[in-house]
């Protein structure tokens, strides 16, 4: 019987959940568990880690899954890499639903960096009003430049900030360029820092900043091991129909 675990918290996987349910296939919906109330989903829904490539081959053998198909975060290296080595180990087929990285326009003004060390290093010298566009998970590291004035757009009300000097905006998006352009406005941007993550659900903010002359330091993708990447929702139901599932049913 078929067991498809979607590895998720992205639109790309709430899309996927949704079309899963909807074509009767048995699935489950795994969160990380960094946002305090995920989206609810159509499908049963586990959260919290698997304690590294080895938990999660244990997960595989345990719940008997018979897919996977990786739609985490294009930055979320170490998940991703943890579902190939388990899906390796146990022979089970597995699959990334992944968005196209952003390539700049014209008109844009990025400055590249590999890593979010890299980023903090490029925020050295005087400071300035920095949109800082890169998640709750890494704010810590920037508390090395407190110089700037931060700008933090997050999901879930902070507990605590190691940023002596910031704003906090608490929304979900999807944003539009208008409320993007609006918000650098307000808060006199000069500085985006934003990862690669693609999509069109984050890119409002590289639109407005580009509509407004103001420069991007853009965090590049980390390297993931190879795997099969799918691009949307009907090339992954395509690829379980050729893996053996019944879709529909």
């Amino acid at each position: 019987m078929t067991h498809l675990l979607i590895l998720g918290g992205t639109t790309e996987a709430n899309a996927l959940a949704q079309t899963v349910a909807e074509q009767g296939i048995p699935a489950t919906y795994s969160y990380a568990g960094r946002v305090e109330n995920p989206r609810p989903q159509p499908l049963p829904v586990r959260v919290g880690g698997f304690g590294g490539a080895k938990g999660l081959a244990s997960y595989l053998r345990d719940h008997a899954v018979t897919h996977v198909v990786d739609a985490t975060h294009p930055f979320a290296a170490q998940m991703s890499g943890n579902a190939v080595a388990a899906c390796h180990e146990t022979g089970v087929p597995h699959a990334a639903l992944t968005r196209p990285a952003w390539d700049a326009q014209d008109g844009d003004r990025w400055h590249h960096v590999a890593d979010i060390n890299g980023a903090v290093d490029a925020l050295s010298g005087a400071p300035q009003r920095v949109f800082l566009a890169v998640g709750r998970m890494h704010l810590e590291d920037f508390a090395a430049q407190p110089q700037h004035h931060y700008l933090l757009r997050l999901v879930d009300e902070p507990d605590g900030l190691p940023l002596p000097s910031c704003d906090v905006v608490v929304s979900r998006g999807p944003f539009t360029v208008a409320e993007d352009q609006a918000l650098l406005q307000q808060h006199g941007i000069e500085l985006v820092v934003s990862k690669n993550a693609g999509g069109t659900g984050a890119r409002a903010k590289l639109d407005a900043a580009r509509a407004l002359g103001v420069p991007v330091l853009m965090i590049d993708r980390p390297a993931l091991p190879q795997r099969t990447e799918l691009s949307n929702v009907a090339q992954v139901l395509d690829w379980l129909a050729h893996s053996g599932v019944n879709l529909g049913v």
